[in-house]
């Protein structure tokens, strides 16, 4: 068995011309009055050094590995050099460096599977940008399972969620065009997506007996019928079935009213079917304090919830609310875990 609770933060710096490399820094900066759990940057030192003298910020940047990065992390920023085989622009977003995006996620996998690190935590990439270089993933989700399932030889499914101070929110289907929703939705996805999120947020979240709210597909959650099938023939039967084996479900529910103050006080996690079902309330409830986090994987991994925003990459202007919030989510779960698997 491997522990997995010890160790810095493994960070990523994500796509190295966005707001990744600016968050890294304003977060370190501001390590002392926001109590930023420790962290090692894995990236290109030289793009974080010329990013934080674009930025005017006095941040030393110190290479060390994973067993110093903490006592360094007090006087310098520690990095695990990654480094970028073509020049990093800010705002300037190159497929050329996408392999260096790649290698610094895969080594900070290898950091926490290895027990050195204690979670990981990704800036933002450019899926775009990567998918001009061959990568075959729909995005950070799918490939970090792929790499979980390299590791350990288990088939995993991958679970997102957006947790913020107002609302946790489940997409069921995540990476996929809206009108290949209905065939992807089988109610063995919708099951193993509830066990997984009520599993993790006993296990790591701390709840003794997780409420899941369950939304409907169709508008109404179906209106018997009249608007949709799916809800009374595929979902309400999942939600029996959990109901059955103690989990405590509720569903379907209409979309539309699920996510007022009186709602969400009734359950701890939405459970939706698509992407934007999900999203659009999780980041309007919460667009700076929000944290994506992968449930069903044999490693904690958090993230921000916002994207490159290579527009605002080495203007100074980014906040670091979300990036912060990921450190701070991925070092509560670590400490709530226990860490070790087989």
């Amino acid at each position: 068995m491997r522990d997995m609770t010890g160790g810095p933060l493994a960070l990523t710096m994500g796509d190295p011309a966005g707001i990744g490399l600016d968050l890294s820094l304003t977060t370190w900066l501001g390590r002392r009055e926001s109590a930023t759990p420790p962290f090692l940057f894995i990236g290109d030192p030289d793009a974080l050094a010329a990013r934080a003298a674009l930025l005017g910020h006095a941040v030393p940047v110190r290479e060390t590995d994973c067993a110093n990065a903490t006592s360094v992390f007090a006087d310098a920023l520690p990095v695990l050099p990654v480094r970028c085989p073509s020049p990093v622009v800010a705002g300037e977003p190159s497929s050329a460096n996408a392999s260096a995006v790649t290698a610094a996620i895969d080594t900070a996998v290898k950091l926490v599977m290895d027990g050195k690190a204690s979670a990981v935590v990704t800036n933002p990439i450019a899926k775009a940008v990567l998918y001009e270089a061959g990568f075959r993933f729909p995005g950070h989700t799918e490939y970090l399972a792929d790499l979980a399932e390299k590791a350990t030889g288990a088939a995993l499914l991958p679970v997102m969620m957006l947790a913020g101070p107002k609302l946790r929110a489940v997409p069921v289907t995540i990476h996929i065009p809206l009108k290949d929703v209905p065939a992807q939705l089988t109610a063995d996805l919708i099951y193993r997506t509830c066990i997984i999120t009520a599993t993790d947020l006993r296990t790591r979240f701390g709840f003794d007996n997780p409420r899941l709210a369950i939304a409907g597909l169709n508008p109404h959650a179906g209106e018997g019928g009249a608007l949709g099938a799916e809800d009374d023939a595929v979902i309400y039967p999942v939600v029996e079935r959990l109901r059955a084996e103690g989990i405590d479900a509720t569903g379907p529910l209409p979309a539309d009213t699920m996510f007022h103050d009186r709602a969400r006080a009734t359950y701890d996690v939405a459970i939706c079917m698509y992407h934007d079902q999900a999203l659009i309330p999780a980041k309007a409830l919460g667009f700076d304090d929000s944290v994506n986090v992968t449930l069903g994987l044999p490693f904690i991994r958090t993230s921000p919830d916002h994207g490159t925003a290579f527009s605002l990459a080495g203007r100074g202007v980014a906040r670091d609310d979300s990036l912060l919030a990921a450190l701070r989510l991925a070092a509560e779960l670590s400490h709530n875990t226990a860490g070790v698997i087989a």
